[in-house]
């Protein structure tokens, strides 16, 4: 069975039908959505990063370093990391937009995202330092034997998600839903029109008061751009499985 768990505002753990374990943008410690601690996870197989933002590479070294599990992320988050002791490109995890790779039993693929972003990781935590970056992605990650989901990361609605809707066909399609920093309800609606995924999973709405999303507005935009389609709604440490 694969099984996709939400963790809190952009943070998920995805198994696989193999039992491969994948955190994904792991803001776990600091994060107020999130339902469990660091403590809590003994196990993780991938790490995957979509961009530097504090609430999207959060805790991930750490995991790495505790786990043991392989870092998927972009080069310059890599090459971040390789200075708080994650070698870069170590067991083969750095992709670039565009490319894919493969791990485990999974095929990772990293796609465009409608998102600026540089770094804020130590640096910034101790004393606001933003450090240079390049950008964000989404990541289309199809298991052996399951079904392809779009982690889209923190993105604006743009066009080509038709494109990666044709290339990679995602049954589920994982987006932010919050509105300030990303799309809101309306785009992505349309998101899933351009998609043509099977299942909406909305996520990075609800941590912050000015992050609020109205879920009704949605399943109504959905009703018209995506009639077909089912929307999955979770709270955090709930479950949907494909």
């Amino acid at each position: 069975m694969q099984v996709i768990t939400w963790l809190g505002h952009g943070t998920w753990k995805m198994t696989t039908p193999q039992g491969t374990i994948v955190y994904l943008d792991p803001w776990i410690a600091k994060n107020p959505a999130c339902p469990i601690g660091l403590e809590d996870i003994d196990r993780a197989d991938l790490v995957c990063v979509t961009h530097g933002h504090s609430d999207h590479l959060g805790d991930a070294i750490e995991l790495v370093r505790r786990t043991g599990a392989t870092l998927v992320t972009i080069p310059e988050v890599a090459a971040y990391c390789s200075r708080h002791g994650i070698p870069y490109d170590d067991k083969g995890g750095t992709v670039h937009t565009g490319g894919s790779i493969r791990q485990k039993d999974l095929t990772i693929h990293a796609v465009y995202a409608l998102h600026a972003s540089d770094i804020m990781g130590a640096e910034y935590a101790a004393d606001n330092r933003v450090m240079p970056g390049s950008g964000a992605c989404g990541m289309i990650l199809t298991p052996d034997g399951g079904a392809p989901v779009y982690f889209a990361g923190d993105t604006g609605v743009f066009g080509d998600m038709r494109l990666i809707g044709d290339l990679y066909g995602p049954k589920v399609a994982v987006l932010p839903v919050g509105g300030k920093y990303t799309m809101g309800v309306r785009e992505a609606a349309y998101a899933m029109e351009l998609l043509g995924s099977e299942v909406l999973i909305p996520g990075h709405y609800d941590t912050f008061p000015s992050q609020h999303a109205d879920l009704d507005d949605l399943r109504r935009q959905m009703a018209v751009r995506a009639p077909r389609a089912e929307l999955a709604v979770l709270k955090p440490g709930e479950s949907f499985a494909v």
